[in-house]
């Protein structure tokens, strides 16, 4: 049987402890953010890619190429990412299966990740990568709990959705560390790092 697949990429943080954007971040030859839309485009089997922007939209939008997905700006982005997910829900297609979640800010996950967790979640209702030191996204939920997805609230409703159904929850193999995200100065040069990429000289350091 095939299935639906939808792929959501969080984005709309508003960066305040980074004081810039951070979607726009120099990552490679993209930024942060065009990276993961790159992976997410490139190399996942998403029958469809929902954006969800928030902090920066404007900036974000016209920087970034996200030609073929579907933006979704939310307006609430500093109520936590679970807003987001709400918001996103609104346009996710109708004959979605299984939902995806990944992380703007998080550019070591890779294509085949997400290959993994799609094969892995088989009927259960939520599918999470299960990397050497722990748990990590991306996440994979299933159409039994989409309902409860459009009620969360706050930064860490999905891991209490995840508590929730502990005994269901298929932890899928990832190899390899949980890839790390960016919210400070130093969380972005350490994912630099784990991508063997220098600091960018037009990146000034805090400013």
């Amino acid at each position: 049987m095939t299935r639906f697949v939808t792929g959501l990429v969080l984005a709309a943080g508003g960066s305040s402890r980074l004081g810039r954007p951070k979607q726009l971040l120099p990552y490679g030859e993209r930024t942060l953010l065009g990276h993961v839309v790159a992976t997410a485009c490139g190399s996942c089997p998403f029958d469809q890619l929902v954006i969800a922007l928030g902090g920066s939209a404007a900036e974000v939008s016209a920087a970034v190429d996200l030609n073929g997905a579907d933006v979704v700006v939310n307006e609430s982005y500093g109520e936590g990412c679970s807003s987001s997910i709400v918001a996103a829900l609104e346009v996710v297609d109708p004959a979605c299966d299984v939902l995806v979640l990944m992380l703007g800010d998080q550019p070591g996950v890779s294509g085949a990740a997400v290959v993994s967790l799609l094969a892995g979640i088989g009927s259960a209702p939520v599918a999470v990568c299960r990397y050497e030191d722990g748990p990590g996204h991306p996440f994979a939920f299933g159409r039994s709990v989409f309902g409860e997805l459009a009620e969360l609230h706050g930064d860490k409703g999905v891991w209490k959705l995840l508590d929730r159904h502990a005994d269901a929850v298929v932890e899928v193999p990832v190899p390899g560390r949980v890839p790390p995200d960016v919210d400070t100065w130093a969380d972005y040069e350490a994912v630099l790092a784990a991508a063997g990429l220098p600091v960018p000289k037009e990146v000034v350091h805090g400013i």
